[in-house]
């Protein structure tokens, strides 16, 4: 049995980690941290300080919190030899770096998206890239998602960009409105990112060339789609040495 944690466990994607923890067999939720203690996550009682996880001997932590917290709580688990499954976004680089230089005696993955529909959806984007002369990427989350563009869609346009540096150039001359092309992202490809009511995450990748497109698009329907993806991972951790970065090792794509 694998004794797992979750950290920003009173949050919607912690509080849904929990739960799918709680019932995934081969997995024991164990303990809960967040910075909102006192209130419990199915049935277990929400500990302010991370000790909570050393004390409850935990294999696995699971991270859905942000990155400014992510920072203190990674390296801490590094040091206490515990395998970290990342769902926290908005890391640099040098985050990244850090963390692979930080767990030697323990694993960690961190994915921008959870949802395995999602993966391959970056995956398809990435395969299509070398094929195709402009790309475009609209994102479409809830309206309490604090930053944009998302980290999938920027992993995204990271993966097109690494597949081809051969994108026809944006036409547009003026801009009516500051911004209507939306954000250049890696590579140049145009992010668009909507906050809607109404909607959880949804993320569109248009290609164009020759009188073709092709369309790529994933639509997350709730939040327990992330968590096979998150299952997983902490099921799968103890075998990927190191650092990993996205879901597609642990699929096998």
């Amino acid at each position: 049995m694998i004794k797992v944690g979750v950290i920003g466990a009173a949050g919607r994607m912690g509080a849904a980690a929990c739960a799918a923890i709680a019932d995934a067999d081969g997995l024991q939720l164990v303990a809960a941290v967040d910075a909102v203690p006192g209130v419990t996550a199915e049935g277990i009682t929400i500990s302010k300080e991370l000790r909570a996880l050393a004390d409850a001997h935990v294999d696995v932590a699971v991270d859905f919190t942000v990155a400014a917290a992510s920072r203190i709580n990674l390296p801490w688990l590094a040091m206490h030899s515990i395998h970290a499954v990342v769902g926290t976004t908005g890391f640099t680089q040098e985050d990244l770096d850090t963390f692979k230089k930080s767990f030697t005696n323990s694993n960690c993955i961190v994915a921008a998206n959870f949802a395995v529909g999602a993966v391959l959806m970056m995956r398809f984007a990435e395969m299509a890239a070398p094929f195709f002369d402009t790309a475009e990427i609209i994102e479409i989350h809830h309206d309490g998602k604090a930053d944009s563009p998302s980290g999938t869609a920027i992993a995204t346009a990271q993966r097109m960009a690494a597949a081809s540096n051969e994108w026809a150039s944006d036409p547009t001359k003026h801009e009516a409105i500051t911004g209507a092309r939306g954000a250049k992202g890696p590579g140049d490809i145009p992010i668009h990112a909507v906050r809607m009511r109404g909607t959880v995450a949804n993320q569109e990748v248009i290609l164009g060339t020759q009188s073709q497109t092709l369309t790529i698009r994933h639509d997350t329907i709730d939040r327990t789609s992330f968590m096979p993806g998150v299952l997983l991972a902490c099921k799968k951790i103890a075998e990927h040495k190191g650092f990993t970065l996205g879901l597609d090792t642990f699929l096998g794509i």
